[in-house]
């Protein structure tokens, strides 16, 4: 699975959520070694984080 990062990499800080793609440091550090499983929960929880940020999902 394709990585979401779209590059646009600034990190809202109440959230601590990426504004680009909605993933945190944690979930952008694991991403590389994530299994496919993984990499696909994440993905999921994108849309809505990126909604209630106000910014356009891009994944």
């Amino acid at each position: 699975m394709k990585s979401p990062c779209n590059d646009i990499c600034k990190i809202d800080r109440p959230s601590g959520l990426c504004i680009g793609c909605g993933r945190t440091l944690s979930e952008i550090g694991e991403w590389a070694s994530a299994s496919e499983a993984r990499r696909r929960a994440i993905f999921a929880l994108l849309p809505a984080r990126i909604a209630a940020l106000g910014t356009k999902f891009q994944g």
